[in-house]
């Protein structure tokens, strides 16, 4: 709110009187699966306590053209104020949320749908809630709580063995991921009985035998596949044996949900 309104809506203030009253409507304009709507209504509380939110739906909530989301009843300063914020929030989030149940759908429940760190800065919490509100899972947070040694850790460190003892070394009891891109850095990673092996844009078939061997040598190991994940290919990864599926897709190319505020006077007009 501090970055939309900065000095003040210029707009609102020379156009609408101070003690005009509004009846806005928040609505869905396409379908979708709603989500943020506790957030828009803060947004609103924010700026006017008084304000009568009236939440019709829940975050979760299947959207279809026309379905009212809330009911807001107070100044039309305060609607108009809040509503380009409460709206983009609704929007980004309904949008991840409808991509990830899209994703999650399209699995048939043979496999964990997670996200990635593939987030705007400062809206990471809302946008890996937007996943779990769709039927997704979070992968970790940030860089603070799970050791995930990647190809470059691994080239820099020297080796997958080595990157993982000095992991060890740091903290004994750890959860320790590997990302592999090929059998003989699985087998590798597998030796130093890591917590999860992640399988880094492999073709099915490939996958198909790196599950295999997981399961033959590494029993207990978690398995993710990840890379190059679509809507038109991941059912062909669900039903691999793998745990987990990650899909950057979900926070970073959700498109925004269409979904509209309008208002009607309730009171006073005139300046």
């Amino acid at each position: 709110m501090k970055e939309d309104l900065g000095r003040g809506d210029i707009t609102t203030e020379a156009t609408i009187a101070q003690d005009a009253r509004a009846l806005a409507i928040i609505f869905a304009k396409e379908d979708g699966v709603l989500c943020g709507v506790n957030i828009a209504q803060m947004v609103f509380k924010q700026l006017d306590e008084a304000i009568d939110f009236q939440k019709q739906l829940d975050d979760g909530a299947i959207l279809s053209p026309g379905t009212t989301i809330a009911i807001l009843i107070g100044r039309a300063s305060t609607c108009l104020k809040g509503e380009r914020t409460a709206l983009n929030i609704l929007q980004h989030l309904s949008g991840i949320a409808t991509l990830t149940r899209q994703f999650v759908t399209a699995t048939k429940g043979g496999i964990k749908v997670l996200d990635t760190r593939k987030t705007l800065p400062g809206l990471r919490v809302m946008e890996k809630y937007a996943v779990r509100i769709g039927g997704g899972f979070n992968h970790r947070f940030g860089l603070y709580d799970v050791v995930m040694i990647k190809d470059n850790h691994i080239q820099i460190a020297g080796s997958i063995t080595e990157a993982v003892n000095r992991a060890r070394k740091r903290k004994t009891k750890i959860f320790i991921e590997v990302e592999v891109k090929t059998l003989e850095e699985l087998k590798e990673a597998i030796a130093m009985k890591v917590s999860r092996i992640m399988l880094d844009n492999m073709s099915r078939n490939l996958i198909t035998q790196a599950v295999d061997l997981i399961h033959k040598t590494g029993p207990g190991i978690e398995i993710e596949i990840s890379g190059g994940i679509n809507i038109e290919n991941i059912e062909q990864v669900a039903d691999t044996g793998a745990d987990y599926v990650s899909v950057g897709a979900l926070t970073h190319s959700a498109r925004a949900l269409d979904i509209a505020l309008k208002m009607k006077p309730l009171g006073p007009t005139s300046i």
